[in-house]
């Protein structure tokens, strides 16, 4: 009868180390694996357009919290010039899903996204609560179709700017993209 303690104990010891062997060898949790980045619900109300995907960032991979929201608008583009300037970014990004009050800090310039040709734009944005957060938007073509992408953070535009094209060029992304342009 004396030896039950002892092998309920050995017992317990042996799944606990089992249990501890087994966290440290596992693979790297999903937004470990996405360089930091991990999908969120889309946090806006319905609209013209259908949700898109959310993203969230942590400072330690970002340099500072990131979200990042992006969706395709069907038809919605100048099939002839596609995305031909700023005014269109500004109208078009979904800044205003975020805060009415928004300011570009300086012009856009000329980037590629899946193979799509488009503008990207920094911006200054006055949250709800009065705080301020650097934006970058993202307007991309194909044919009559737009791609659209915003991303905001307390850090700077440029880190922003990385952060966000970083995960945008990722191969899943990309894969996710093109589907999603071709309203699959």
């Amino acid at each position: 009868m004396s030896r039950w303690p002892l092998i309920v104990s050995a017992t317990v010891a042996l799944g606990a180390l089992s249990g501890a062997a087994a966290y440290q060898h596992a693979g790297p949790r999903h937004h470990e694996r996405n360089g930091g980045w991990q999908e969120i619900a889309w946090p806006f109300p319905r609209d013209g357009w259908p949700a898109g995907k959310a993203f969230r960032c942590g400072a330690a991979a970002c340099g500072g919290e990131v979200e990042l929201y992006v969706r395709p608008k069907l038809g919605f583009c100048n099939c002839d010039r596609g995305v031909a300037d700023d005014d269109e970014v500004d109208r078009v990004a979904d800044l205003d899903l975020m805060s009415e009050h928004f300011a570009p800090i300086a012009p856009g310039q000329m980037v590629r996204l899946a193979d799509m040709p488009g503008r990207i734009r920094a911006y200054d944005l006055k949250m709800s609560d009065g705080l301020r957060h650097a934006a970058v938007g993202v307007a991309v073509s194909r044919r009559c179709d737009l791609l659209v992408a915003v991303a905001h953070g307390k850090g700077d535009a440029p880190e922003l700017r990385r952060a966000a094209l970083d995960f945008l060029a990722r191969s899943e992304m990309a894969r996710w993209v093109m589907a999603a342009m071709e309203g699959r």
